[in-house]
């Protein structure tokens, strides 16, 4: 199903023609829940893997470790909560059966600790095909992650990218292997996204002074950072939004060249404002659990915040770096 963004509420290239200079098309990714197939560009699906690459496995030594879940734990909580939701009417409080609360796993409980210190199965983020997303660099790219914080990470997963050509893969890994722990705001649930091109202006404090001063002058309402800038949700490409701290370079560590945002990784589609909530949704609009459109993939990151993960123009071979905001 098509994903379409409202227009914007003004035209502010139309206020401030000096922004023509400083616009990138970025490409919302509106993930929702289905049944994606190694074939399909998705969030949380099956990756297109060769049968003779071995699975990528993160064996740092700093994982956090505050509440390990395994994974089957994790889906049958979120099955259970999704089925009790769908029964739910809107305004009501969770329907939930007597049966559906005694089977219903305890989340507070964390597996042991020592689990964790062993290599943990990196988990499939999202896989996007070029002929879906205009402007990869690559034929396919692969996005995983470790399931669990990293203290050196500003506690956050670790990520891996897997750029490859599609056609090179003759024979797919049927079961790849599945981490024994993770910490559930990083399973994501198996999306069908439908891409979407839009038009972003760059992060209010990135730009030039004098133009950044006359946008703040005329912004009595806060539309430049809510609604005119930089889309919300999970997108790749256009510009990234630094409204946790003071941005920050981010620069190649190999090369020093400034590095372009490659993927947002957003715990939700829209805030409660709701402008960059898609037409297609505009009755959808409540937070309600799993069965919420606007956090259709289960992940969170932080305290809701978002994963912004940044690559280098000059070649992909150098490494990535990531921010969370």
């Amino acid at each position: 199903m098509t994903r379409t963004t409202p227009p914007r509420p003004v035209d502010i290239a139309q206020v401030f023609p000096e922004l023509r200079e400083h616009t990138l098309v970025a490409t919302r990714l509106h993930p929702r829940p289905g049944a994606p197939t190694v074939n399909d560009s998705s969030v949380g699906g099956p990756l297109l893997w060769p049968a003779d690459e071995p699975w990528p496995m993160c064996d740092a030594s700093s994982h956090d470790t505050a509440t390990l879940l395994r994974p089957q734990t994790v889906r049958r909580r979120r099955a259970i909560l999704g089925a009790a939701w769908a029964r739910t009417r809107r305004g009501e409080p969770l329907q939930i059966t007597d049966e559906e609360r005694a089977a219903l796993p305890d989340t507070d409980a964390s597996e042991p600790h020592y689990l964790a210190r062993q290599p943990i199965a990196m988990v499939p983020v999202a896989q996007l095909y070029r002929r879906d997303v205009p402007g990869l660099t690559t034929d396919l790219l692969q996005v995983l992650w470790c399931p669990l914080d990293h203290d050196d990470l500003e506690y956050c997963p670790r990520i891996l990218l897997r750029r490859r050509r599609a056609a090179d893969v003759t024979t797919v890994l049927q079961d790849p292997p599945e981490p024994v722990v993770v910490n559930d705001d990083y399973l994501p649930e198996p999306c069908v996204v439908h891409p979407e091109q839009v038009r972003e202006y760059q992060y209010a404090d990135l730009l030039p002074p004098g133009l950044a001063g006359r946008i703040r002058e005329w912004d009595e309402d806060d539309l430049y950072f809510g609604a005119l800038s930089v889309a919300s949700g999970w997108k790749v490409g256009g510009f990234a939004n630094w409204n946790l701290s003071d941005p920050r370079p981010m620069d190649c560590e190999e090369c020093g060249t400034a590095m372009r945002l490659l993927l947002r990784v957003d715990s939700a589609e829209w805030d409660g404002e709701g402008s960059w909530r898609p037409v297609e949704d505009a009755d959808n609009g409540e937070f309600l659990s799993l069965q919420s459109p606007s956090t259709p993939t289960a992940v969170v990151i932080g305290r809701g915040y978002s994963l912004w993960i940044f690559t280098c123009p000059v070649s992909d071979d150098h490494p990535h770096r990531t921010a969370m905001q």
